[in-house]
């Protein structure tokens, strides 16, 4: 009898550390619907959607005072939103947002580079044809951190560029010449809608443990520091005779496996520059922050702080066009950067139900990430 009573303290007790260790459930099951750009003009900053990547206008008008109020901005404040993205694609949008009589605007990241930390860095997206779009993008006023920059990561060779708009607005580019794509990525002519958020952390692994312990993400990716065994140009910008000293190292989350809706995390380690973390705020001009999707706004805001992390904003409801009124609530990561999860009314959302219409997802599918080599991968 004693040695049953023993068996069973033992088979408790390790019962007890499995449930201590066990992954939290995420606090989505669905890809990120949209990533919101703070900009001072939007059919400036919009011309390289449309005329470039070939985006559709989904929605545009002006913005409620309900939703003004969400971002903490004075009653007085208005603004108007344009919702972009491919054609045939409800998910993985982008929404530029113009706030006015909302007080200064300042950059998010002035002038900063990519060991600057803080807020987001760039929205990433697959091309085509990279150089006719890098000609494209200079006649239309942007610019570039690096010049393309060709890649070859085991198998797959690439071709990589940061472009820089208007408002410091940076998008990510980069074009797979081999092998082709997984088929889970809908056909496009030059550009794919946002399938990654790049972030340049602090610290990438308390930056991984924000989204895993947190809000329950799995992992794609999350690697050794890699340092270049010979100097090599990278699209990160760090100058060539120090890429063979100064490592990155890099980590990509997402709460469902498939091609969009992931977060990427990235520490250069030995360059300091400046922290821009109490800069991601409404009016401050870039890229503002990332909405996911989430069955029930106040159940999933239960989570995030019965996990130790405060929220932003607590949960509030304002009509978010097209989708609807929703309720919503934010939380930062530990570099600031903001992530909005939100329900629409009546919205009856399950882990089973796909994401939305014309976004075909497979688990498992490789990524074409873009700054890091990882044996088994292929970007």
């Amino acid at each position: 009898m004693v040695a049953l009573v023993r068996c069973l303290a033992l088979l408790l007790a390790l019962a007890g550390v499995a449930a201590a260790t066990a992954a939290p459930t995420p606090v989505t099951t669905r890809p990120w619907q949209e990533v919101v750009v703070s900009v001072t003009d939007l059919e400036r900053t919009a011309r390289f959607f449309r005329e470039i990547g070939g985006y559709e206008e989904k929605w545009r008008g002006a913005l409620d005072p309900a939703e003004i109020a969400a971002w903490s901005l004075p009653a007085a404040a208005g603004g108007e939103a344009l919702l972009l993205g491919p054609p045939g694609q409800g998910t993985g949008l982008v929404r530029l947002v113009r706030f006015d009589d909302a007080g200064r605007r300042e950059p998010m990241r002035p002038g900063a580079r990519a060991w600057d930390t803080g807020c987001y860095f760039s929205i990433m997206i697959r091309m085509k044809d990279m150089q006719a779009i890098y000609d494209d993008a200079i006649a239309l006023g942007w610019w570039t951190e690096t010049p393309i920059t060709d890649l070859v990561f085991g198998s797959s060779k690439l071709k990589v560029v940061v472009y820089r708009g208007p408002d410091g607005v940076q998008v990510q580019g980069y074009e797979r010449l081999s092998p082709p794509l997984p088929e889970a990525i809908p056909p496009f002519e030059r550009m794919t809608g946002p399938f990654n958020m790049m972030q340049m952390v602090r610290d990438r692994d308390a930056a991984y443990a924000f989204y895993t312990d947190v809000l329950g993400f799995a992992t794609f990716y999350k690697g050794k520091p890699y340092l270049a065994e010979t100097p090599e140009y990278m699209p990160l910008g760090i100058p060539v005779n120090l890429t063979t000293e100064i490592p990155y190292r890099a980590g990509i989350v997402y709460p469902v496996p498939g091609e969009f809706g992931r977060m990427e995390t990235i520490e250069i380690m030995g360059l300091e520059g400046r922290d821009y973390a109490d800069r991601c705020t409404a009016p401050n001009l870039g890229i503002l922050a990332v909405r996911f999707p989430v069955a029930d706004a106040e159940r999933a805001a239960q989570q995030v702080t019965a996990r130790g992390w405060p929220l932003a904003r607590p949960p509030a409801r304002f009509p978010l066009a097209p989708y609807g009124p929703v309720e919503a609530f934010q939380v930062k990561t530990p570099d600031g950067a903001i992530i909005e999860f939100y329900t629409v009314s009546g919205e009856a959302v399950t882990a089973s139900a796909p994401a939305a219409a014309g976004l075909p997802r497979a688990a498992g599918s490789p990524l074409a990430s873009g700054f890091f080599t990882s044996p088994g991968r292929a970007p």
